[in-house]
């Protein structure tokens, strides 16, 4: 399992970014909020829908989550 967190600050589209704990580009500690840990990203993002309405998987780590 994996420990995941979401962006607490919106990218350019809006979009809050979902980044696995060994994310090469990740937000700094003050941006982040701790999601839990999870077996895979979908269930991450899922999670971070709960919280910001608009969520996706970052491109450098959750590739597989990321959408736009």
């Amino acid at each position: 399992m994996k420990q995941y967190f979401v962006n607490k600050v919106a990218a350019d589209n809006g979009d809050h970014e979902v980044h696995e704990e060994s994310c090469m580009n990740p937000p700094s500690e003050a941006k982040r909020h701790y999601l839990g840990s999870f077996s895979n990203c979908r269930e991450a993002v899922a999670k971070a829908k709960e919280i910001y309405e608009t969520t996706n998987g970052c491109f450098h780590c959750c590739r597989e989550c990321h959408t736009t």
